[in-house]
């Protein structure tokens, strides 16, 4: 396969991440003698800069951490509901549905996800890591056409709230591509907390240093702001819901495929249905089919939507829930959801629930085009050491105001949840959205170490799906993998308000042939035509370390 630029090797350490400036601060960090878990940090910071427009600083991390003894773990960076909302708040207030403004937003998880890491496996200290986003966000960095496109878009957005409006459409239309785009008070924000950790580490050391860092943010002068403008925007956002939060250390998921290791985040994000989706690929059988050919491409297609079924009628928040994921990927549950795909035929819409904790019925939208959510990035570091780091910072910035004078948003991830309390991840008091931000790591049956991950909303899932089974079955190397064409499945309700569902709706990128495409078509499948290439299906980034060899690759999606 020929790819648009090559795969890139090297004997010492690796970092992919959504933006080259993101990537270049943590290969910084790498060379100047910091851990992957280091560069990681600092590169999740600066796409908060560099990438306003989809990673909030104010956002969410999630984090998946391997270490070079084989040791996993999960920090959930995702922030909980406001104890003091009313569970039944947008039931009764709002017509159900979930409003545009503070009301959706939760926690800011970021900055203690990021400490957290640092805390437990990393070496330097906040000021160190954060130095290259203070940088661009106090100096500014060139307007990129993505960007420029994502902020024109999405204008009259931006425009309802002034503080967004000030930073991003200055003068009422937004930067142009190539103008330097300044965040002064982002800026401040992030210096205050790196000052903070220099004047508590010179008394006290890096221990004490990150701990000033984070209550600067959760209990000091930046707590206190974001109180006082929740408040005063009617939010329910409290001194007490940021004073007590720490992102929970969950247990991550890992099952067996095919000898390799794959591991995910819990339910409390789409992650588990990544591992569900591969296992039934395998309890299907799809060895001899032809990559991307139309058997193969039904076949995964069906997979999906099982996968992101399980998904709507289980997953949510694991410390409020029972989230049944043994059975769901045990082997029973599996071979019952394999009998029911036909081969031969599209499921007309999202597949039945199998077990007694499903959901009510699901309403196929009335428009015509989903409403995607453009918000999500990623970072993957490796080291010379075989630490492993994999991340997938999110948060858009247009359907929240930015609070005044500190540049950012509160985390508008209650999205994410239904309003209906009654749902599996519907609003409550205390809870977590269901996350569709979900990194991945994969060790395989050689011993080697890939972290990956992508943006994409519930795109995500599917695309680092076609990535490992193209680099994993079909022999592609990973940068092969992550351009081959891609397909994603719209038949399940979105993750995102007003949760659009689409049934037997399946978007194809123009690059599978035409009579790929036909076939599906006579299948069942309402397929949507999109262009040769497009971000809506994923960006995926992934780096592999090869113990045996010492070599390192890094792959991204143009």
């Amino acid at each position: 396969m020929t790819t648009t630029r090559p795969l890139v090797s090297g004997p010492r350490h690796a970092i992919s991440a959504g933006h080259y400036l993101a990537s270049g601060a943590g290969l910084a960090i790498l060379e100047a003698g910091g851990n992957a878990i280091d560069a990681g940090v600092a590169a999740g910071l600066v796409l908060g800069v560099v990438q306003p427009d989809i990673v909030n600083f104010g956002g969410v991390a999630p984090i998946l951490i391997r270490r070079h003894d084989g040791r996993v773990e999960s920090i959930a960076g995702l922030g909980h509901w406001p104890m003091s909302i009313p569970a039944d708040l947008f039931m009764r207030e709002h017509g159900e549905k979930m409003p545009r403004g503070v009301l959706r937003s939760v926690v800011p998880a970021a900055p203690d996800a990021w400490i957290t890491a640092l805390r437990r496996h990393g070496t330097m200290s906040f000021a160190d890591v954060a130095s290259a986003a203070i940088r661009f966000a106090d100096e500014g960095f060139p307007v990129y056409p993505m960007f420029a496109e994502s902020i024109a878009s999405h204008a009259k957005d931006y425009a309802e709230f002034p503080t967004n409006a000030a930073i991003f459409l200055p003068g009422g239309t937004p930067h142009p591509v190539g103008a330097l785009f300044i965040q002064r008070d982002l800026a401040a924000t992030i210096r205050h907390m790196a000052e903070e950790d220099r004047a508590a580490a010179a008394k006290g050391g890096r221990e004490d240093g990150l701990a000033a860092a984070h209550d600067a943010f959760y209990r000091g002068d930046i707590a206190l702001r974001i109180v006082a403008f929740m408040k005063e925007q009617g939010g329910y956002l409290s001194a007490s819901d940021l004073a007590r939060y720490h992102s929970r250390l969950e247990p991550a998921v890992t099952r067996e495929w095919r000898g390799h290791a794959v591991t995910t985040p819990g339910p409390w994000c789409q992650g588990p249905a990544l591992l569900e989706a591969l296992l039934l690929m395998e309890k299907a059988g799809f060895d001899g089919l032809s990559h991307n050919g139309p058997d193969y491409l039904h076949l995964l297609a069906e997979t999906l939507k099982v996968a992101m079924a399980d998904r709507e009628y289980h997953f949510g928040d694991p410390a409020f829930r029972d989230v049944p994921l043994d059975t769901l990927l045990g082997e029973a549950h599996l071979a019952a959801r394999v009998a029911g795909i036909d081969p031969a035929r599209a499921h007309p819409g999202m597949p039945f629930p199998l077990l007694d904790q499903g959901t009510g019925a699901h309403v196929p939208s009335t428009r015509l085009v989903a409403a995607i959510e453009p918000d999500t990035s990623y970072v993957a570091v490796v080291d010379k050491f075989g630490n492993a780091f994999s991340a997938t910072p999110s948060d858009g910035t247009w359907n929240v105001p930015v609070i005044p004078g500190l540049g950012f948003v509160c985390s508008p991830r209650g999205t994410q949840s239904r309003p209906d309390p009654a749902h599996p991840c519907g609003v409550r008091p205390g809870a977590r959205p269901r996350l569709t931000p979900s990194p991945a790591l994969v060790v395989t049956r050689a011993g080697a170490v890939i972290p990956l991950g992508t943006p994409g909303g519930d795109v995500q899932v599917q695309a680092m799906l076609q990535v490992i089974l193209n680099h994993l079955h079909f022999g592609m190397d990973l940068q092969e993998a992550v351009e081959a064409p891609r397909i994603a499945t719209y038949s399940f309700p979105s993750s995102f308000a007003p949760y659009d569902y689409f049934p037997a709706r399946l978007a194809v990128e123009g690059r599978i042939s035409t009579a790929s495409r036909e076939d599906l078509r006579q299948r069942g499948h309402e397929i949507q035509n999109w262009p040769d290439w497009t971000w809506l299906a994923g960006s995926v980034e992934a780096v592999r370390f090869d113990p045996d060899t010492g070599v390192n690759t890094k792959s991204r999606r143009p």
